[in-house]
């Protein structure tokens, strides 16, 4: 039996004795802690030089790695020196913390789908330190920050990249050693109040924070449940009392990069010692290939621990709203209370002015959590552009302010961002933007088009003048205006699995012919016309969707539509008013279908009931929950097998049609009946 003899600075109060068997070996292991007396652990070093196998240093601070000169601390010197003194082999475990800092980084965002960590917003209370973790996370992730400069020289400076940390590492560092700094800060209560300020604001904006093993507490003392609550925790041997300390603080998750593959959780010095006699090398020979192949064979995978007991993920998003009208502008600050003050002053004048407006953040989006347990939260950033103004601008203009946009979204921590309904006023449907995001975009387009079509499903079944038999198509006709469009080409292949006849208008001869090709080839039983006139057969349809925008001329008269016809307007702005509404009460014009999200959301109003939400913003929260963040809904061209996907998506994530928009708000079921009494009134037949 090897005997393993873990020599700690750390409190006494850890100590264990017991005999594990590692590797096909019996192993007595022993740790004796010092608590921080560095003469204690020249003694113990004395006791049990000769008498132990193998002697580990726990609880020290390792070397920084990450400057030229590989520079330790005195105390940490010290402890070396004493090392090098000694007959029996010693190790701190350096060369498996350096390889485990990295491997827990590469496997946590591996295993979690490879996503884990995109995008998220990083505070290092130690980079140097914890340099294989920063390198690492630098991959996935930018919004990184590191509190070296505050803690060590009390400077009110976070450094905010890797190459920041590399400069202060190799070049400032040292220099700083003997500026006073620290001294003066300590002394100066307002600029130590201030420090102590920052820093906090930084942990409760960060989404993971990292809290080196060596001065654990000291760190995160005057940390409580505001500060840590729902927060990622990456250390190292994470001892019970860490456990319990990080649980009562509100901690979701914590990421120990030192496995637990022993009865007792142990350091890296003495999982180190252990493979060392194992393979029955010294600490000159033992080489990172041989600590990979038993980390590989072993699976010495880092532990993930939920404090609650239960499993926790919260993945984020950023959507762009606009405001639809000049009323909606009267929900903002300043322009409300300008216009209780002069009720009778036109905003037309104001309407412009707030299309030149920044964009801004709104409202936080929290409590959607999905029936598989996974959570989003999300921001909603406002711009000030009406539809109106977007599509009085050019492209340029209204792209200009989705990349600022994404700039908030992605400075926020969010992993995704939804562009919203504003495909046509972007001009390309949002590939410019995409290409210059930092984070992946979608315009909501699939889920639009899916939920206008569920929402025009709904309402044919409740009105009841068409009849329906479960597993067969309609016996009705449909047309879909602007079809080769965006969205129209997806409405018309959506509405082709569903209706016996399909109509399909559009000013564009050659896509009109090329979309017939392909849904008459990929979808069954169904008849395809094509027109460039949507007069022609329009008072023969049953229902109508608009995806059409054309100001050149109108889009369909209204009076000429057959009695009972459901029509779905999927512009922005729309195309028919209250108006044309009021000519045709026999005729069901829908605005769009809005989708009931899962869980308890809490976010501020945007116009609906609460708890709901524009198919657009669902997509972009589907997106979240599912872990797609990809660029999914972005060009003109979108595939109906991507609205088949994200309502699959919906669906599993307990998405739910919430209810049918008119132009005047939700529909009821009067509206229902008075479509389907006043279409009989005028000669429809009810289904038979």
């Amino acid at each position: 039996m090897k005997t393993v003899v873990n020599i700690s600075l750390g409190p006494s109060k850890d100590d264990y004795d017991f005999t594990p068997r590692f590797l096909g070996k019996d192993f007595r292991v022993i740790r004796l802690g010092a608590d921080g007396d560095i003469d204690r652990v020249a003694d113990l070093l004395a006791e049990w030089d000769s008498k132990a196998d193998v002697i580990g240093l726990g609880s020290i601070q390792f070397p920084f790695t990450i400057n030229e000169k590989n520079r330790a601390e005195k105390e940490t010197q010290t402890l070396y020196q004493l090392g090098h003194k000694l007959n029996t082999p010693f190790t701190t475990g350096d060369s498996l913390r350096s390889v485990g800092h990295e491997w827990t980084i590469r496997h946590i965002q591996y295993t979690f789908g490879n996503n884990y960590f995109n995008n998220n917003r990083v505070l290092f209370f130690s980079g140097m330190m914890n340099s294989s973790i920063a390198n690492a996370l630098s991959e996935y992730t930018t919004n990184i920050k590191f509190c070296d400069p505050i803690l060590e020289q009390g400077i009110p400076k976070f450094l905010n990249s890797i190459d920041d940390l590399k400069l202060y590492a190799n070049e400032l560092h040292s220099v700083l050693k003997w500026v006073p700094s620290k001294q003066f800060s300590n002394m100066a209560m307002p600029l130590r109040a201030y420090n102590e300020f920052i820093i906090q604001k930084a942990v409760r904006q960060s989404n993971v924070i990292v809290i080196p093993y060596y001065n654990f507490h000291k760190y995160i003392e005057n940390f409580g449940l505001k500060e840590l609550g729902g927060k990622t925790v990456i250390t190292a041997t994470a001892y019970d009392d860490r456990v319990k300390f990080l649980k009562e603080r509100g901690v979701d998750v914590i990421i120990d990069s030192t496995p637990k593959i022993l009865e007792n959780v142990v350091g890296v010095s003495v999982l180190e010692a252990m493979i060392m006699m194992a393979l029955d090398k010294t600490p000159e020979t033992l080489t990172r290939d041989d600590l990979l192949e038993v980390i590989s064979e072993r699976r010495m995978d880092p532990r993930v621990i939920y404090p609650s007991g239960k499993k926790k993920r919260v993945n984020r998003f950023a959507f762009v709203v606009h405001p639809l009208t000049q009323e909606y502008l009267k929900k903002i600050g300043p322009v409300g209370w300008f216009s209780k003050i002069h009720p009778t002053a036109k905003l037309d004048t104001i309407e412009k002015l707030m299309a030149y407006s920044p964009p801004f953040v709104y409202s936080k989006i929290t409590g959607i959590k999905s029936p598989t347990g996974v959570e989003a939260e999300g921001w909603l950033i406002a711009i000030g552009a009406t539809p109106k103004q977007m599509l009085a601008h050019g492209p340029e203009f209204i792209n200009s302010r989705m990349l600022k946009a994404t700039k908030i979204a992605k400075n926020l921590g969010a992993q995704i961002i939804g562009l919203g309904a504003m495909t046509r006023a972007m001009g390309d449907a949002g590939m410019t933007v995409s290409k210059f995001s930092e984070i992946p975009i979608t315009t909501g387009n699939s889920y639009s088009a899916s939920a206008a079509l569920w929402a025009t499903a709904e309402a044919v079944r409740k009105i009841g003048l068409i009849k329906m038999v479960k597993g067969k198509k309609l016996k009705g006709k449909t047309m879909v205006i602007g079809a080769t469009g965006a969205v129209g080409s997806v409405c018309s292949k959506l509405l082709a699995t569903a209706f016996e006849e399909v109509y399909m208008v559009d000013s564009h001869d050659a896509k009109l012919l090329a979309l017939k090709e392909t849904i008459v080839n990929e979808i069954k039983n169904v008849k395809v016309h094509i027109t460039t006139r949507s007069d022609k057969f329009i008072k023969d349809m049953d229902v109508i969707v608009t995806a059409s925008s054309s100001r050149d001329e109108k889009i369909l008269d209204i009076e000429k539509v057959k009695p009972g016809c459901v029509i779905t307007d999927v512009n922005r702005p729309l195309n028919f008013t209250i108006k044309d509404a009021k000519k045709r009460p026999d005729v069901l014009i829908i605005a769009s279908g809005e989708i009931a999200l899962p869980g308890e959301p809490e976010m501020k109003n945007i116009g609906l009931a609460p708890g709901v939400a524009y198919a657009s913003l669902a997509e972009t929260i589907v997106l979240a929950l599912e872990g797609r963040f990809e660029n999914f809904s972005v060009g003109k061209d979108i595939k109906w097998e991507r609205v088949s996907e994200i309502y699959k998506m919906g669906l599993k994530h307990g998405m739910k049609l919430s209810g049918i928009s008119g132009l005047s708000g939700v529909l009821g079921n009067v509206d229902f009946v008075r479509v389907r009494d006043q279409a009989i009134k005028a000669g429809r037949k009810l289904a038979r």
